[in-house]
């Protein structure tokens, strides 16, 4: 089992930029894929981003892609979600989430896919 925690998040300007982390627990954190999701008032949970275990292989939503990046140490069993040219539609919670997967490659992307969840960080992009 896996315990995840998320910081960086805040308060921004439109066009800023904001570095998320996301801390696990535990020993075996390169057995992970790992996933950032996010989730505004009213709407459904949305997939942001996601790494393999390697963290060789990425993917990104539609809305983020060329803005974003996700990357990890798996040294420092961190992940992180780089954001820049932040726009207000960016702000929700940002959650980040750990699927337990024998595939070094497999990048995953629905929230169904993933078994551990933190407890989410607030952005806030203003306009």
């Amino acid at each position: 089992q896996v315990q995840l925690a998320e910081s960086g998040g805040g308060l921004v300007q439109a066009g800023g930029s904001l570095r998320l982390s996301c801390a696990a627990s535990g020993r075996s954190f390169s057995i992970y894929a790992m996933g950032w999701f996010r989730q505004a008032p009213g709407k459904e949970r949305e997939f942001v981003a996601g790494i393999s275990r390697s963290g060789g292989n990425t993917d990104y939503g539609d809305a983020v892609l060329g803005r974003f990046t996700i990357s990890r140490d798996n040294a420092k069993n961190t992940v992180y979600l780089q954001m820049n040219s932040l726009k207000p539609e960016d702000t929700a919670v940002y959650y980040c989430a750990a699927d337990k997967t024998s595939l070094q490659s497999t990048v995953r992307s629905f929230p169904s896919q993933f078994d551990y969840w933190g407890q989410g960080t607030q952005v806030t992009v203003s306009s």
